[in-house]
């Protein structure tokens, strides 16, 4: 894919951000790694839903603009700090899609062992400690989840993820939002049904048959739907499950 080409995909995918109400006015942010040192992004202050390919800049892994007529997003070091920790993601989404952002807010993990598609894609999904949009606190804030997920819940802000092209950078963001609000909606019916747990195991040998990686294989976790591999990680933020605490269920 060429420059130009890989610029029209940003903004396919920055238009359907701004369709299915992930990016609010001007909200969100998308980048793409283009070299071994450069960076394209979307710029600050530009709604992503009415992009133009030369509207996008370039930056280094440090942060500094190299080119571009905009100014680039405010929020590039969050993406960058994804860069520097996997050398395979070649593209990073952020945005606030509305039923994660919910999860967000109310400082709800996203549980497990509920719905198979969420066990199969999303897997262990990361939930940040607070911290200032835009800070180096703030990048900083996903180290301790990015090399074990493609998805983080970024606390009382929004959603990041990221894979080897804008598309399935995008996928992830997409399929965390459609699985967040079916939990709002089962709970507005009374509650969930948890899946035993033979059958979470399925589906995570399931996932391994197919190649893809689960932190809960590789890290060796007995408890395949208590978010156990982030465990640590999530009480020290204090998020801790109120909507959908887990009953073991074998």
């Amino acid at each position: 894919m060429n420059d130009q080409q890989l610029r029209e995909e940003i903004c396919e995918i920055g238009a359907r951000l701004y369709n299915r109400g992930y990016a609010a006015a001007n909200d969100g942010n998308i980048s793409c790694r283009i070299g071994e040192n450069e960076v394209l992004c979307t710029p600050t202050l530009i709604s992503k839903g009415f992009m133009k390919p030369e509207d996008l800049c370039v930056v280094d892994l440090e942060g500094n603009q190299l080119r571009g007529q905009r100014k680039r997003t405010s929020e590039i070091l969050l993406h960058l700090s994804v860069y520097r920790s996997r050398d395979d993601v070649r593209s990073v989404v952020h945005c606030h899609p509305p039923h994660a952002t919910a999860f967000a807010i109310a400082g709800e993990p996203i549980p497990q062992g509920i719905h198979p598609e969420a066990e199969f894609f999303l897997g262990n999904v990361g939930f940040t400690k607070y911290e200032t949009p835009g800070t180096a606190a703030f990048a900083d804030s996903v180290l301790p989840f990015v090399e074990k997920t493609n998805t983080i819940v970024l606390a009382s802000h929004g959603t990041v993820s990221y894979d080897d092209s804008v598309e399935r950078a995008f996928w992830w963001t997409d399929v965390l939002d459609s699985y967040c609000r079916v939990l709002i909606l089962a709970k507005q019916l009374g509650g969930v049904q948890r899946l035993p747990d033979e059958k979470v195991a399925e589906l995570i040998d399931a996932k391994a048959a197919w190649g893809m990686s689960d932190a809960r294989l590789t890290d060796g976790v007995d408890d395949l739907a208590g978010n156990a591999v982030f465990q640590s990680e999530l009480e020290a933020a204090g998020v801790v499950p109120r909507a959908f605490p887990r009953t073991k269920k074998g």
